[in-house]
């Protein structure tokens, strides 16, 4: 049941792909190909080696296509990338500030590139699989099955929002305006944040409508008069800048705004194997911070490697003015970010017991009960951050 709801998000997310024309047909005929990725100057100190405490392999489960809210994942492959197409996945020496760390990372496509299966559910069937992506209100929803503990946000807030009509809704500037307002919300259904949105009395249960397919045609096609979710790294400039029946602004809030905090993407280990993979994660995790930071400063290598994967997955026709504009999203509005500290990819406390809080009566209510006393401790561990790692 957990799977069937995952799976049911990420088909949401493929819908809109398809709508924009950007899902492909796929490589059915598999193959592989190599492409350049960071290069190794100089050899790797006692700081930077992973070697013989990490996996020979450091294999990374995403949830999605390659796309720029994966750069500093996709910045650690160095030189000789190895792309295959028909498993969706690339493999590369680990670089680390131009470094070769002495293991190799590879990086799995997950959405429709393996059955919609939630990446976390696979560090309990894929004993290779080191780190998953998971949100962290799905990672409270699996705690009583499977449960994992975040180590690194490469995401400090989530980019979904709801979006509408500034010209219709001149008024209307965040979630709450909406609600007052009294327009339609289109969503998909089954969306955990809705459940907090209603039962908060933010938004109205009438006014919300859990049918939106992912297409533009009843925004487009109503006016503007409905509002409906996206992402603020993709839909937003899409509505703006590709569809050509809308072409306009759209105004848009951060559902995290109204008071759901999520930690979008945050990379898990199984529980079980937390102490097993400890030594790893001590020297693995600030490497994962210090390429996010070096990913910032510099998207635009890794942006043309994941423009390239895109395509050679047959994935979506991933533009480089997409991927930069998703850059710049992140950036200007703190998605990503160093939170309410100096320290890129920690967690805070208050934030994921905030999302515990909220979520634990959804899914009781959803017959699917989250771990019996669940706390935020059970869900992340700040202790493999490096506190000095931080955006400028």
């Amino acid at each position: 049941m957990p799977i069937a709801f995952a799976r049911r998000a990420w088909r949401r997310h493929v819908a809109i792909l398809v709508v924009l024309g950007v899902v492909g047909a796929g490589c059915e005929s598999g193959g592989s190909a190599t492409a350049e990725g960071q290069a190794a100057d100089r050899s790797a100190d006692a700081a930077v080696s992973v070697a013989g405490v990490c996996p020979g392999t450091v294999v990374i489960q995403t949830n999605w296509w390659p796309q720029a809210e994966y750069g500093g994942l996709y910045r650690l492959l160095g030189r000789d990338v190895r792309i295959d197409t028909s498993k969706k996945l690339v493999s590369a020496p680990l670089v680390a500030s131009g470094a070769d760390t002495g293991v190799r990372i590879e990086i799995r496509s997950g959405g429709p590139a393996n059955n919609f299966t939630p990446a976390s559910k696979l560090l309990y069937v894929d004993r290779s699989v080191t780190l998953a992506g998971s949100d962290l209100d799905q990672a409270a929803q699996f705690s009583k099955e499977s449960p994992v503990t975040a180590v690194f946000a490469p995401m400090d807030l989530s980019p979904l929002v709801l979006m509408w009509d500034p010209q219709t809704y001149p008024a209307v500037k965040t979630i709450a305006d909406v609600g007052r307002a009294g327009a339609r919300v289109l969503t998909f259904q089954g969306s955990t944040y809705v459940d907090y949105l209603t039962g908060a009395g933010i938004l109205r249960k009438s006014q919300v409508e859990g049918s939106y397919d992912g297409t533009p045609a009843r925004f487009v096609a109503e006016k503007g008069k409905v509002v409906q979710q996206g992402y603020l790294t993709n839909e937003v400039y899409a509505y703006e800048q590709e569809i050509s029946q809308w072409k306009k602004k759209v105004g848009w809030a951060l559902v995290n705004d109204a008071g759901y905090p999520n930690y979008p993407e945050a990379l898990t280990v199984r529980q079980g194997r937390r102490t097993e993979l400890a030594s790893c994660l001590e020297k693995l995790v600030p490497i994962l911070q210090m390429a996010t930071v070096g990913y910032v400063a510099d998207p635009k290598p890794t942006n043309d490697l994941l423009v390239r994967l895109a395509d050679e997955y047959g994935a979506y026709p991933y533009s480089a003015a997409r991927a930069a504009h998703a850059v710049t999203a992140m950036k200007d509005n703190r998605l990503l970010g160093n939170g309410a500290n100096a320290t890129i990819g920690d967690f805070e406390r208050e934030r994921v017991q905030r999302i515990v809080d909220v979520v634990t009566p959804i899914f009781a209510g959803q017959r699917q009960p989250v771990k019996d006393g669940l706390s935020a401790d059970d869900l992340f561990t700040n202790e493999f951050i490096d506190t000095t790692v931080s955006l400028p």
